[in-house]
């Protein structure tokens, strides 16, 4: 049928409409009647079928069925039509009857209104279930009404339900190809499967790929979610009968979304009865009654990633020095979210020019938080390569970590060594070290210089009795952090780790299932993903060989604690006689002198005087106190 916007066909569709009314008014006796010219005419003058006529094709309705259907709509639309019904009818009722229609229409037929007949098969009458059948009012279904005359739209009880999707503008090229192989499977033989299966990782690509082939088919695509599919057997029928009349009269195609976990039994049961083209995306494969084809849509590989940036960004993307390759090998979105943050921080509008590497940065970060903001601790990440006091050694250690996180695009994929590693590709590192000698910092100041988000997770809370849960929580911590690049710190990863290679009862064995888990997820992270411990003879020589580097933070020397006490005290704070070569006697490690002289700051403040070595004195007691190490005389004499 022509679209509603063609005021062409629409007014020639009205005109057509008007002609079948004054026949039926001939027949009802209130004029003469017309004979066929003035119907023939009007439908000479239509550029496509009349709504009446595609609608009648649509549902199979005989002749009898399809006039029917129009006295129906008449008795809504013209009220003179409706004053004859009742002057016809016993009842005086200005309304349709079974018994009316089955007296004035040709070929009138008694099936035509039995539950399996189209007419109510597909809802397209309403009957008065309070009378007779014979004098039951019959009344035309709204939106079939509104599509007689001439107005396509969706039904308005499936709003609520369904959400219109468009093709992206620019997809994947594998998205695209996927989307050219289900065309081809569509259109063999003629024949179109009623279900195709779309899982991955990426819930947008699959939203891509279903768009593209709904619009080679001419299709309007619409997305439901799983969860919002009725569990009531009669709104689920209704919402089946509803959905499979719109893909033919719209017509559409169906976006079944299953956002987690196995595909809710009362969706699969609405599948099972539905008509016209269904994509069911999740993300793992969902088990139906029948096989129905099914395809993987997954987020784009960093190489296509590129590309989608390089074309979001047009000229933008020739000035950002390599920026490019960091999101691509960092962060991990699709077509759309890449379009959708380039429009927003990457044209010549923005920030007042073309956006810099440095507002992308930001931008991909922000996109990334929602999910995992509400699993992890974000943490500040401010500081920078001048706040870690480290040997020499540790420190090239964790520079050449940083350099394979920022490399990792050109060494895998233009140098092609990604194409020969036997495992994951992720870059994974075990901080070993004792409370307090700069296992966070470092993380700190490595997720500062990558321009990523740091957040921490607390193994000791992830870790649970029950079989499998704490994969579980492993699982939902590494999905949300798929997209936002953030380097993940795992704290305390003793909770989980130990000596547990000899399987001596079955918590042995799930123990090591729960390490080999956390291990295989941090090696296929594209992130960087560090571990930390207070204790490395805790851990497991087996487990600590598929960890890439295992960095060891040694308690700090006196002419390190110097350099830490030295950097401890801001440009712009008040001090007074301060002496950090004395400080350095105490055996303190970085992270108790930082407390220290943060809490000396506010005794100092407190009595309007300059920071002094009487209050840092004050402040270690107490920080000594907490930790449970009495400081020595040796230690703090000659602090005042």
């Amino acid at each position: 049928m022509a679209a509603e916007t063609n005021g062409t066909w629409y007014e020639a569709n009205q005109r057509y409409l008007l002609a079948e009314f004054a026949q039926l008014k001939a027949r009802l006796g209130d004029t003469a009647d017309p004979g066929p010219g003035a119907l023939l005419e009007a439908r000479a003058q239509l550029e496509a079928p009349a709504a009446i006529d595609h609608l009648a094709t649509l549902f199979g309705l005989s002749t009898f069925e399809r006039s029917l259907l129009l006295l129906a709509a008449a008795v809504e639309l013209q009220a003179e039509i409706a004053t004859l019904c009742a002057s016809a009818t016993s009842t005086q009722r200005r309304e349709a009857t079974f018994g009316l229609a089955l007296s004035l229409l040709e070929g009138a037929h008694w099936s035509a209104l039995t539950p399996g007949a189209p007419l109510r098969r597909w809802r397209l009458l309403e009957v008065d279930g309070s009378a007779p059948l014979t004098t039951a009012a019959l009344r035309i279904d709204e939106r079939i009404l509104h599509y007689i005359a001439g107005i396509n739209a969706l039904d308005a009880r499936l709003r609520p339900y369904a959400v219109p999707r468009t093709e992206a503008g620019e997809i994947a090229q594998q998205h695209a190809q996927i989307a050219d192989t289900i065309d081809g499977v569509l259109s063999r033989d003629g024949e179109r499967p009623g279900i195709v299966m779309l899982s991955g990782d990426d819930s947008r690509g699959q939203e891509d790929v279903a768009a593209r082939v709904a619009c080679r088919f001419g299709l309007q695509l619409y997305e439901v979610a799983a969860t919002e599919v009725p569990v009531a057997a009669a709104e689920l029928e209704s919402l089946q009968t509803l959905w499979s009349r719109e893909a033919c009269l719209t017509p559409a195609a169906l976006l079944l979304r299953c956002e987690a976990g196995p595909l809710p039994g009362v969706a699969a049961r609405f599948l099972e009865n539905v008509v016209g083209l269904v994509f069911v995306a999740c993300r793992e494969p969902c088990r139906l009654r029948h096989p129905v084809p099914a395809f993987t849509v997954n987020k784009p590989e960093p190489a296509e990633q590129k590309r989608l940036w390089a074309h979001a960004l047009g000229e933008t993307a020739t000035r950002l020095n390599g920026t490019l390759d960091l999101l691509a090998g960092q962060f991990r979105f699709g077509a759309q979210s890449i379009q959708q943050i380039a429009a927003r921080v990457g044209t010549p509008s923005s920030h007042g020019g073309a956006a810099d590497g440095q507002n992308l940065l930001e931008a991909c970060r922000s996109a990334g938080r929602e999910r995992l903001d509400d699993l992890a601790q974000r943490l500040d990440a401010r500081v920078e390569w001048e706040d870690l006091v480290l040997a020499d050694t540790e420190k090239a250690t964790l520079r050449q970590l940083s350099a394979q996180v920022r490399q990792r695009l050109k060494v895998y994929d233009a140098w092609g060594y990604g194409a020969r590693a036997a495992s994951g590709l992720g870059v994974t590192a075990l901080f070993c070290g004792e409370s307090g000698t700069g296992k966070t910092l470092a993380a700190q100041v490595l997720a500062h210089e990558l321009s990523l988000d740091l957040y921490r997770v607390d193994l000791s809370s992830v870790v649970s009795k029950y079989i499998g849960e704490t994969e579980k929580n492993l699982k939902r911590v590494f999905d949300a952090a798929e997209d936002s690049g953030a380097v993940l710190l795992f704290d305390e990863a003793d909770a989980l780790f130990g000596k547990r290679s000899d399987v001596k009862d079955s918590h042995d064995r799930y123990a090591n299932i729960e390490v080999s888990y956390l291990l295989q997820r941090m090696e296929w992270y594209r992130g960087l993903a560090i571990l930390t411990t207070n204790l490395r003879t805790a851990l497991d020589r087996s487990f600590l060989r598929r960890l890439r580097f295992v960095v060891q933070f040694a308690f700090p020397d006196a002419r390190q604690r110097e350099e830490i006490w030295r950097r401890s005290f801001p440009l712009g704070a008040p001090t007074r006689d301060i002496d950090h070569r004395r400080l350095a006697q105490a055996n303190l490690a970085g992270g108790n002198i930082r407390n220290i002289v943060l809490n000396a700051a506010f005794l100092a403040a407190e009595e309007n005087a300059p920071l002094a070595m009487s209050h840092l004195l004050q402040a270690a007691r107490g920080e000594a106190q907490k930790i449970e190490r009495p400081l020595t005389d040796s230690e703090i004499r000659s602090w005042v």
